[in-house]
């Protein structure tokens, strides 16, 4: 072994003290050390405590100690543990020598008890494999230990030492232990301690160790010192603040359960299921159900009164009980059967609509007359926006019931109309039991929009569950899956709508009543606008009628020119978006009136959506008349010879099927008749003729085109165009008989939308013609034809055909 050093430092601190400091004072020390690395935070002189290690990684080192008699080792902070992965690199170059008190093995498994006594500084590696044996020197503190700074500093410690003792009490049986083994007129040990005290990180640690000069070395305690403080009182803070809240909690439980037996002993409440019992049997004292749901209830409500509050069961039997309870078993409201308030009341929320306004009177007649509203489900047919939900709504508050609207689009689970049987999770009534139970009464107005939306699935087929529903003869005892218990729907008023029928199931079609709404004319549009959308859109924006005004102009504008739909919903959405930008120039320009005239839409608007279309005219052209799912359409039908090398035929404008057998039918009628209609025999024998309808992207179809196919065909042939403004609807056989055609009101108003005055329509829709109001016939000149031959005259011989007639 070389020569030994004599450990000085603080030995003149602990002979002023009159103590001795065990294991620090006259202590001979090694200049050679074998190290040891410690995880997680270095070892500081004075501290007592255990050191873990791995006893099979590290035995050859503490063989080696144990060899060299002292009983001294190198302790350096190390984050690797594994001595295959420590090296001389890893180590820092100060560290602590200890003093092994007792053997490893004696504390725990790979565990010694060690005491810190100096620092060292390492100066040379003797080995670079483990047992690592180094030279070292022992670095003395600097600085003057007798300094006022250093004694204020010392006072410091002390005093963050005093204020960390309550908040945690580990704190206090450290101080105990530095008490007892060291003085307090230490500074260095001092600083090591209050160092260790801390759950700083190693690295911070570490650089504690590593400054020698004793003020900066007590200046950088302090601070961690003070962050301990700061993390303790946050500690401390959180934890008072989890206990008030678990303690509040505690504390109203123990009221509440105490209050429960109070009550119930004074007879002030009672348990969860006498207050269940109470409340159902105060709900069916109020109404008036049928013997047997009423003896199905009460067998409900003796269940529940058995039955554990904690059981499964008693839950779902009270879900029952609560929804059996709500309905308004017997319960009506009176009919306003006043005739004369049913008109004033959808005069007041709709203009135009005459035949329905005309029907729903004649419904409510036949009620007043009755004496109750029952019997018959409306279905209003027609294009969106046309204002089928707002008529039910009116037809409900004529009546004075309540209204209850739910959309069938898009429903695939039958058990929404019929509900779910009770043995399933969350299993619910159907959508007319929830009705029921909302609006509190047995004859409300149940409007079902959108029914020819409806779908199925795997779930079943609602449509076929609204069979039950919608029957006057079935509904008096619907049965509902959930309740299991016949409910009177005979007594509810069922409105229905739909854009179109196709899609809708015949058997449900036949027990409903179809309104059709065809749409509006621009003069009812404007009224609309007028009386109706302006007023209820300067309301929802917060504008007075007379900071903003509209004249018929530019209503009549927005009409003709961005707004030509059959409904008014886009109507309303243009309208809403000159609102918007109104108010935007009244906050920007500073002004406080507004007046909105024709000149100012399409800076509002933007372009025109719709031109003043011209209808197309030469040889070969002949304008239709379709009906769509948006109401009534002009369709122009065109012509043409492409070559005449060989004959042929040629469709476009991508039409359905039927229309294109239409046009098929028209092509051999024609051919076969040439002679009839004045045209070149051998026409078509040499010609490839091409018939084309159109805005080719929109898919067409329908049987209502032949007549104006044959027209075109013959004009392309005559090569002669219609001399004056007309559109015509029909089908045509191959024998020329035109047949009756469905829409005509919706195609009466697509003419007059293009102010065409002439219309040739089948003489087998005259009837249809007839039932238009009188607004609709106005200024029309209609020809109703047979055969082909008179819608030929018609077209091409109107003189003669005059002639004929007179």
């Amino acid at each position: 072994m070389s020569k030994p050093q004599q450990f000085a430092e603080d030995e003149r601190d602990a002979n002023a003290s009159g103590n001795q400091a065990p294991a620090v004072a006259n202590d001979i020390l090694p200049d050679t050390l074998y190290v040891i690395p410690v995880p997680q935070r270095p070892f500081f002189p004075g501290q007592i405590q255990p050191v873990a290690i791995n006893p099979q990684e590290w035995a050859p080192t503490l063989e080696a100690i144990a060899a060299e008699g002292h009983g001294l080792v190198g302790l350096s902070y190390v984050d690797q543990q594994g001595p295959d992965s420590v090296g001389p690199r890893q180590f820092p170059e100060i560290g602590c020598v200890a003093r092994l008190h007792r053997p490893p093995g004696t504390t725990g498994p790979g565990q010694f008890l060690v005491q810190g006594v100096k620092r060292f500084r390492i100066l040379r590696w003797l080995t670079d494999k483990a047992p690592y044996r180094v030279q070292v020197e022992y670095p003395r503190s600097t600085g003057d230990r007798d300094s006022d700074e250093v004694k204020a500093y010392a006072m410091a410690l002390i005093q963050q030492i005093k204020e960390l003792l309550p908040l945690n009490p580990l704190y206090s049986e450290e101080l105990k232990h530095y008490m007892a083994n060291f003085s307090p007129n230490q500074p260095s040990l001092l600083a090591d301690f209050s160092a260790a005290l801390t759950t700083a990180k190693g690295d911070q640690l570490q650089e504690i160790l590593d400054t020698l000069p004793l003020l900066a070395r007590m200046e950088k305690v302090l601070l961690l010192l003070r962050k301990e403080r700061e993390v303790a009182e946050m500690q401390t803070r959180i934890t008072s603040q989890v206990n008030e809240k678990v303690s509040e909690q505690q504390r109203q439980f123990f009221l509440r359960e105490q209050l429960k037996v109070i009550q119930k002993e004074l007879g002030l409440s009672k348990d969860d299921r006498s207050t269940d019992l109470e409340l159902f049997e105060e709900r069916m004292a109020a109404l008036k159900p049928p013997e047997p749901v009423r003896a199905r209830i009460a067998e409900e409500i003796h269940k529940l009164s058995v039955l554990e509050t904690g059981s499964p069961e008693y839950g779902v039997t009270r879900n029952y009980l609560d929804w059996a309870t709500q309905l308004p078993w017997g319960i009506t409201s009176a009919d306003k059967l006043e005739l004369a308030h049913a008109r004033e009341t959808l005069d007041a929320h709709h203009d135009g609509l005459d035949d329905v306004k005309r029907r729903i009177l004649e419904f409510l007649a036949v009620g007043a007359f009755k004496g109750e509203i029952s019997g018959s489900i409306l279905l209003l047919v027609g294009p969106p926006g046309v204002g089928k939900t707002s008529i039910g709504r009116s037809v409900a508050d004529a009546l004075g019931r309540e209204f209850y609207r739910f959309s069938l689009g898009g429903m695939r689970d039958e058990a929404e109309i019929k509900g779910h049987r009770r043995t399933y999770i969350g299993a619910m009534p159907g959508k007319f039991v929830q009705a029921l139970k909302d609006v509190k009464v047995a004859n409300p107005v149940i409007m079902l929009d959108e029914i020819d939306k409806i779908g199925s699935s795997f779930r079943g087929d609602p449509a076929s569950a609204l069979l039950e529903v919608l029957d006057p003869e079935q509904n008096a005892e619907f049965l509902d899956h959930y309740l299991d218990m016949r409910v009177d729907l005979s007594k509810v008023l069922f409105i229905c709508t739909a854009n179109q029928l196709d899609s809708i199931p015949g058997p449900l079609l036949d027990r409903m009543e179809v309104l059709r709404l065809a749409g509006y004319i621009a003069e009812e549009k404007l009224a609309i606008a007028r009386n109706h959308l302006w007023p209820r859109l300067l309301q929802r924006h917060g504008v007075s009628a007379d900071q903003l005004k509209i004249n018929d102009a530019a209503l009549k504008t927005v009409i003709e020119s961005y707004c030509r739909e059959a409904g008014v919903r886009n109507l309303e959405k243009q309208l809403a978006r000159i609102i918007r930008k109104s108010i935007v120039n009244l906050l920007e320009g500073g002004e406080q009136r507004l007046r909105i005239g024709k000149k100012d839409i399409e800076t509002l608007l933007g372009q025109p959506v719709f031109h003043s279309e011209k209808l197309l005219r030469g040889p070969g052209v002949a304008t239709g008349l379709a009906w769509t799912a948006m109401g009534g359409a002009t369709l122009a039908i065109e012509s043409s010879k492409v070559h005449t090398l060989n004959r042929g035929f040629k469709l476009t404008g991508r039409l359905g099927e039927t229309m294109r057998e239409s046009a098929e039918i028209a092509y051999s009628y024609v051919v076969s008749h040439l002679r009839d209609f004045d045209c070149d025999y051998d026409f078509f024998d040499t010609s490839l003729v091409h018939l084309h309808v159109p805005e080719g992207a929109t898919p067409k179809d329908g049987p209502s085109a032949g007549i104006t196919m044959a027209t075109a065909l013959i004009s392309l042939a005559r090569d002669e165009r219609i001399k004056r403004p007309l559109a015509m609807t029909g089908e045509l056989t191959l024998t020329g008989q035109v047949l009756p055609v469905g829409g005509i009101r919706e195609k009466v108003i697509a003419a007059r939308r293009m102010k065409i005055p002439e219309l040739i329509l089948p003489a087998a829709n005259r009837r249809d013609f007839d039932e238009l109001p009188a607004y609709l016939r106005e200024g029309l000149e209609v020809r109703f034809a047979r055969n082909y031959r008179e819608v030929f005259e018609y077209v091409f011989h109107e003189h003669r055909l005059e002639k004929a007639l007179h």
